[in-house]
């Protein structure tokens, strides 16, 4: 198929060409169907050596655009400095003739400020039908719009600040300016973003759209924005500038004036003046935990939930060292109200981490639960840990007993990974641990109720409940190695409902002992392969009765005899297995002493000429042989020592009855 598809590979290949071809190659309908399976073979084996060599590169290929957007965002970010740069020289040198100017000049200046930023808005503009007539010109300036959750740059937007519009419009690749939309600034607000390792310079605009970022060039722009959006705000309120105010300086001059004017007007020589700068100075708590609520609020909204946890600790520990600064006790308030915000975000964000997957559901929850225990909210997180690990486990069950999976390995696995992993993020808290416990026996309880739901029901065989039960003690018992002993929890959970299955299981089998007639003849299995086959089945079920075969086809036993050797020895076993309790061990071993007894019990039919050599024979072959077999057997399964059946067994031996002669009515040619 290789050869006959080059064709596809080549760069001139046509498609009328090759389907003209392939029609006059192809002979009837069945050709064109082979070929047409051929070029959908081909299809998928080229589809899926793409999506491999997409899948093996998928990391390069997201480095790479992460590269060239972070060189886009650098050239961008230096054609706006440079930009920024043209604009305060120019108004550096425009504002040496102003400051000469009279005050009449200067509100000359700024009529024709505001008619030339109407007259340009409209010009560059697009798109933008707007009244600018009696409005004040603030501020404009380029900035970059990011992304909310990643930081990453979507577009170069452009400001126009008038006292009461602010306008974005979106930079084209030509240069151009398209309104994108425009807002009242006092119905939006403004959030400075601290410094990240991702983005610097920026701020959150709050609009009734929704909240947007923004990223300036420099921190002096990031301010000056800051500056003139609060002057735009508190435009109307008394004590602000007049409409015909002059133009707010550039941000360099800005800078670089404030200090000097700080210093030459801020001297005041009065005794009072002097006291309350002093005192103020004294008082005037740190920069950083002023502005710690706006910060820990953004770092939660942002999801960096580690910052946010740190910067409260940040700020517990200076309050506990220094209370003397202004507003200490209403800082301090806010801090107990954002610890517990950032509480209540964790609990419902460790809520939702439920899945169908345990693993995923513990993987997701491990920060957030590490974060609270930081923060000394342990016995909250474990409670709510606890509560999203019920309802993965219980779903896990759900969804095995539907697939008729095993449950038992699969729940004491999940357990056990709980436990490891609760361990790992609450060990040093006690008071959790003693949850984990409780948490584990309620769990322990709730799957105990499933199982004799649906395994151990009334009416089930002994056999089943035996590998039922066999099945949760062994996982159960795995536990103890990392410390976690529930089986006698387990033990006490189960008794009273095997208990009450042991009992009816023994009424069951009674009733089938007696119900076949029985000849009182050697059991003649017709073929040597029959017999060997029965006596292999006994070696399996741990007993040799090799000594009773007789000749080619016979056992020197009655059919009934052998029938119920087989099948007491059969439950010998599932009772032992059920007597590894000591307190089911009473149960089973009255069990296994009725039917043996009940077996004894059974006579010959009166009338029926019957050799009574041959009676006795089989009695003293179930006390003799079958009973010490079956006691050894359960001793060895159960682990303890049979008392009742080594009671029953001397109570039978002294009751045997004395053993006939001797008679040869068997010894025949046939034997």
């Amino acid at each position: 198929m290789g050869e006959l598809m080059k064709e596809f590979d080549s760069s001139n290949f046509n498609v009328d060409k090759y389907t003209k071809q392939l029609v006059k190659e192809c002979v009837g309908g069945a050709d064109l169907q082979k070929c047409k399976k051929e070029i959908h073979t081909y299809r998928d084996q080229t589809s899926s050596t793409l999506k491999k060599s997409v899948y093996a590169n998928y990391m390069q290929f997201i480095e790479t655009a992460k590269e060239i957007s972070h060189l886009e965002s650098e050239m961008t970010q230096m054609s706006l400095l440079l930009q920024e740069q043209h604009n305060i020289l120019s108004s550096l040198t425009d504002g040496k003739g102003i400051s000469t100017q009279r005050e009449k000049d200067i509100e000359t200046s700024q009529e024709n400020e505001n008619t030339h930023a109407t007259r340009v808005i409209k010009e560059m503009v697009q798109n933008f039908t707007g009244k600018l007539e009696g409005k004040t010109f603030l501020y404009e300036g380029a900035l970059m719009e990011l992304d909310n959750n990643d930081y990453r740059p979507i577009q170069r937007v452009f400001f126009f600040l008038f006292n009461d519009v602010l306008i974005i419009c979106k930079v084209k690749h030509d240069k151009k300016l398209e309104f994108v939309v425009d807002y009242d600034p006092k119905k939006i607000a403004v959030i400075n973003i601290k410094d990240l390792d991702g983005v610097k310079n920026a701020i959150n605009i709050i609009t009734p759209d929704g909240s947007k970022i923004f990223q300036s060039i420099t921190a002096a722009g990031k301010k000056e924005w800051i500056e003139q959006l609060e002057v735009a705000f508190r435009w109307d309120q008394p004590g602000q500038k007049s409409k015909k105010g002059p133009a707010p300086q550039p941000p360099k001059r800005k800078s670089q004036e404030t200090p000097t004017s700080n210093k030459h007007t801020s001297i005041d020589l009065s005794p009072y003046s002097a006291q309350t700068q002093i005192k103020a100075a004294e008082n005037l708590g740190p920069e950083w935990i002023s502005t710690a609520n706006e910060e820990v609020q953004t770092l939660i909204a942002q999801r960096h939930f580690e910052d946010a946890e740190c910067l409260i600790k940040r700020c517990q520990e200076y309050l506990a060292q220094d209370k003397t600064f202004v507003n200490a006790l209403e800082i301090e308030e806010r801090v107990q109200q954002l610890e517990k915000q950032l509480m209540d975000v964790l609990l419902k964000e460790l809520s939702k981490c439920h899945a169908r997957n345990l693993q995923v559901a513990l993987r997701s929850s491990r920060r957030c639960s590490q974060i609270l225990v930081n923060m000394g909210k342990a016995r909250q997180a474990c409670g709510t840990v606890l509560k999203v690990c019920s309802l993965a486990l219980r779903t896990a069950q759900r969804e095995a007993r539907r697939n008729n999976s095993e449950i038992s390995e699969l729940f004491f696995c999940d357990l056990a990974q709980v436990a490891c992993e609760f361990i790992n993020v609450f060990e040093n808290q006690p008071a959790c641990v003693s949850a984990l416990v409780v948490w584990c026996n309620a769990e322990l309880q709730y799957f105990a109720n499933q199982l004799k739901k649906h395994y151990l029901t009334k009416g089930s065989h002994l056999e089943a409940i035996a590998k039922c039960v066999e099945g949760v003690r062994n996982p159960c018992a795995k536990l103890t190695e990392i410390g976690l002993d529930l089986s006698y929890h387990l033990e006490g959970l189960l008794r009273a409902d095997l208990d009450e299955l042991i009992r009816e299981s023994r009424t069951r089998l009674l009733e089938t002992i007696g119900r076949t007639e029985d000849v009182w003849q050697p059991y003649n299995l017709h073929t040597k392969t029959n017999l060997k086959r029965l006596l292999l089945e006994f070696d399996n079920l741990g007993m040799d009765m090799r000594a009773h075969a007789t000749g080619d086809t016979w056992i020197n036993l009655t059919q009934s005899t052998v029938n119920f050797t087989r099948h007491f020895l059969q439950v010998v076993n599932h009772c032992a297995y059920l007597s590894k309790s000591e307190a089911l061990s009473p149960s089973c071993q009255i069990l296994l002493s009725d039917l043996i007894q009940a077996q004894l019990a059974v006579k010959p039919t009166t009338g029926l000429s019957v050799d009574p050599n041959f009676v006795v024979k089989n009695k003293q072959f179930l006390v003799e042989e079958l009973l010490p077999v079956a006691l050894n057997k359960f001793r060895e399964i159960s682990g303890n020592g049979g008392e009742l059946l080594s009671t029953l067994q001397q109570q039978m031996r002294k009751q045997q009855a004395p053993i006939p002669k001797r008679r040869n009515v068997y010894q025949t040619d046939v034997f």
